[in-house]
């Protein structure tokens, strides 16, 4: 058997998780040998440690062992797979601001239509009615994202159920305030 150096991370160097497959290493290597290939520029130092990473994690009884010498040597440490930042949150403005935009540019176009006098505009004005439903659903995740933001101490945020029933109130209002206005 031969012996494995324990202080190189064999997993790292392919770019594999410890739990994964023979398939997934295996395919993993031909990615990074068809990169790394001396032949094709790449470094004859990084092949060599590729095919020294893939003859330890190919072989069931060589990757045991390597897994075993890695836990008793580095009892405390593991894998972290290194992945890219998670998107940030845009914040109670952010939705205000994007339910504002939505709103505006569906009101424009909704006046368009209907004091323009021009009857080939209705594709425009089902357009107009699918922007202000999106601008509709941003104000109710502006309102949620406000309630969230909101203290646990706050009485308001208790009371779901009366700010939906409030929303919903305004929001009928405001749809047949525009019926009667464009009528």
């Amino acid at each position: 058997m031969k012996s494995v150096q324990t202080q190189k991370d064999y997993y790292a160097e392919l770019g594999v998780d410890e739990d994964a497959s023979k398939s997934e290493i295996e395919r993993q290597y031909k990615r990074q040998a068809s990169k790394h290939h001396p032949d094709l520029g790449g470094s004859e130092e990084r092949m060599k440690s590729l095919n020294e990473a893939y003859s330890v994690l190919k072989d069931q009884s060589a990757r045991r062992d390597y897994d075993h010498s890695r836990r008793t040597t580095y009892p405390a440490q593991t894998f972290v797979p290194v992945a890219q930042p998670t998107a940030q949150d845009v914040g109670v403005l952010g939705y205000c601001l994007s339910a504002l935009l939505c709103l505006i540019a569906g009101f424009f176009l909704l006046f368009l239509v209907r004091f323009q006098w021009i009857w080939f505009l209705w594709p425009l004005a089902i357009l107009a009615i699918f922007v202000l439903g999106c601008g509709v659903m941003m104000a109710r995740n502006a309102m949620v994202a406000v309630n969230a933001s909101l203290p646990t101490t706050n009485r308001i945020k208790r009371h779901t159920r009366l700010q939906e029933l409030a929303f919903w109130s305004v929001i009928i209002t405001g749809v047949y305030g525009l019926y009667l206005l464009l009528e």
